[in-house]
């Protein structure tokens, strides 16, 4: 099976049952980043998944091209930065995290954008 299409496979539902528990659950997931902002270990902590994460997309799908799988490096790429930063710089993370949750339609932008993501792969993933 190509990188593309595993990681996509990998990351699509994921991401699409991310995007329904955030549209759902909104309340919930508020309370659940309010919870995780107080705690610089564990901002610390998701950093480095999340650049590993990223970093592992990025070393076994490194594609820059004008299709599809493009999308795919850029998430990965994406998760390299936010992870750096949050593992680098916890106390700011926090902050910009506090200032997006002081906004009520961050969690609506946000899972609207899973909701998207997740389909897209799903559907380059499993259906195309």
């Amino acid at each position: 099976m190509q990188p593309s299409l595993f990681i996509a496979r990998l990351m699509g539902p994921i991401t699409l049952v991310m995007g329904l528990a955030l549209a759902f659950n909104a309340a919930v997931y508020r309370a659940m980043a309010e919870q995780f902002l107080a705690s610089y270990a564990m901002i610390f902590l998701a950093g480095l998944l999340t650049m590993a994460s990223g970093l592992a997309i990025v070393l076994t799908h490194n594609v820059w091209v004008a299709d599809w799988r493009v999308l795919i490096t850029v998430l990965g790429w994406l998760f390299v930065i936010s992870g750096t930063i949050r593992t680098v710089a916890p106390q700011q993370a926090a902050a910009m995290g506090r200032r997006l949750l002081a906004h009520a339609i961050t969690s609506k932008i946000g899972a609207a954008i899973d909701l998207i993501l997740g389909a897209l792969l799903c559907y380059f993933g499993y259906l195309r």
